[in-house]
């Protein structure tokens, strides 16, 4: 068998080799010769629907009439109106443990990483698929890197499972050289063009350090399904565009009539102010009017109005540009409304809670982020997302009101949007009850007629404290 049959390629763009080899040079020159090539007719095409660049703009001129080439941008909208509504709320990254929790966010906040799963969620609908690359920087602290899949791909093995094998980033050096990064739970070697190595050093995590990040299994972009329907918006809209212009560059028809002098001279200019001019016939049937052009507005119009529809709803993300979200329609409707993008959003979430843990589970396995762990730590943090939508506090409010005594408090301030952590909440309300104790203890300490109760209540506040204090 020669070296490169061991390389399988998946309908998805995923690449498989055998569980117990490591890639062989042909084999990983083959792959990223593959992915490169998946960058250019894919990635880029993607990346240009994305930021406005359309197959129209790209279009042999028209030979005659007006030429407009108008792009409407729907891709751009689909991704940042779904990444604000799944993301737009940064999601809460909690552990049981207080200490632990605390030097997890601490994490979190010094390498801004809310910032960087936001730019990972953006990339997951424009590409399909991202990655997050964990590395150690020059002071041997763990940090995170978002990597395009133009640059970098997985290699999983060829169990049912799939597992990470390795991850490869590629790159041309300031001499044009081609590099390779492969790394293994072990080590990471540096390849050359041949994708020979010629440098090794060990994997501090003894993991693959990167994660594949996608939200559906078919690793396609957000708007994969509509793009033939951009292209049509585009042609429709560019069509409408030309035919303003077209009906502004109307002809005046001057027929029957002689408009010249006694002299037989002609004044009228007719060159180049768009007048049709006979003056064969007898002037008692002479005509002047512009000639009629067929008009297809409404037709246009319909067109227009149902490949936006039809985007919208391909898509599954919701026009927040409706009449229905500014109107006075019921909760329920505006719950169907958004039906479609909330189970696009929870089927993303539940792929993203899976990636996260395995992310986390690569960054604590270096035991630099949080002291004492072990390889379960981050079986113990909770990922909690919650949608960007306007919030009805007073609604929120009386929902959760009516809530009491069926559910527990930390559910109860868990359905308000504006709390990101019901559990801290918790904790805040009971130090607040304690402190209004101390208070009432301490403005009553001189009153005669203290009762027994009110002295049992003082000391064990006081014991809370010192205990807390301790």
């Amino acid at each position: 068998m020669s070296a490169t049959n061991y390389v399988r390629t998946l309908d998805n763009g995923m690449f498989t080799y055998p569980r117990d080899m490591e890639i062989q040079p042909q084999d990983l020159t083959n792959m990223i010769s593959q992915n490169s090539n998946r960058a250019i007719s894919e990635y880029s095409v993607d990346r240009a629907y994305y930021l406005g660049n359309h197959a129209i703009l790209n279009e042999v001129s028209r030979k005659a009439g007006p030429d407009n080439r108008l792009v409407v941008n729907m891709p751009y909208y689909i991704v940042n109106t779904f990444n604000g509504y799944f993301l737009g709320i940064a999601p809460s990254i909690t552990m049981e443990d207080d200490r632990q929790n605390e030097e997890l966010n601490d994490w979190i906040n010094e390498n801004s990483f809310v910032d960087e799963l936001n730019e990972v969620s953006k990339q997951v609908d424009i590409y399909g698929r991202c990655y997050f690359y964990v590395y150690q920087d020059e002071m041997a602290e763990t940090k995170v890197a978002v990597v395009s899949p133009d640059e970098a791909f997985m290699v999983c093995d060829d169990t049912i499972q799939h597992n990470p094998l390795a991850f490869v980033r590629y790159w041309t050096d300031y001499d044009g050289n081609p590099i390779s990064e492969v790394s293994y739970a072990d080590k990471v070697y540096t390849c050359d063009a041949s994708g020979k190595p010629f440098d090794e050093r060990d994997n501090v995590y003894k993991l693959v350090p990167a994660v594949e990040f996608f939200a559906n299994d078919d690793r396609k972009s957000l708007f994969q399904p509509v793009k033939s329907l951009c292209d049509a918006l585009d042609h429709a809209m560019s069509s409408k565009a030309n035919q303003v212009a077209y009906f502004d560059n109307a002809y005046l028809k001057i027929l029957g009539l002689d408009l010249s002098d006694e002299d037989g001279n002609l004044n009228l200019d007719l060159k180049g102010n768009q007048i049709i001019y006979s003056p064969d016939e007898e002037s008692s049937n002479g005509v002047v009017e512009f000639v009629e052009k067929p008009d297809g507005d409404t037709q246009q119009e319909h067109l227009i109005d149902r490949l936006t529809n039809m985007i919208y709803q391909t898509s599954m993300v919701a026009n927040l540009n409706d009449e229905v979200f500014s109107g006075n329609s019921s909760g329920v409707a505006l719950e169907y409304k958004l039906l479609p993008m909330k189970n696009l959003a929870a089927t993303k979430e539940r792929k993203f809670t899976q990636e996260l843990r395995q992310l986390f589970r690569i960054v604590l396995s270096a035991e630099r982020v949080i002291s004492n762990a072990n390889e379960s730590s981050f079986r113990d943090i909770t990922f909690t997302f919650a949608r960007n939508l306007p919030v009805n506090i007073d609604s929120e409010a009386s929902a959760v009101q009516k809530l009491t005594g069926i559910t527990s408090k930390e559910t109860q301030l868990g359905q308000l949007g504006f709390i990101k952590d019901p559990k801290k909440e918790m904790e805040l309300i009971a130090k607040e009850q304690r402190e209004q104790v101390m208070q009432a203890v301490e403005n009553n300490a001189s009153a005669i007629d203290m009762d027994s109760s009110d002295e049992d209540v003082a000391k064990d506040v006081i014991e809370d404290e010192n205990k807390d204090d301790a």
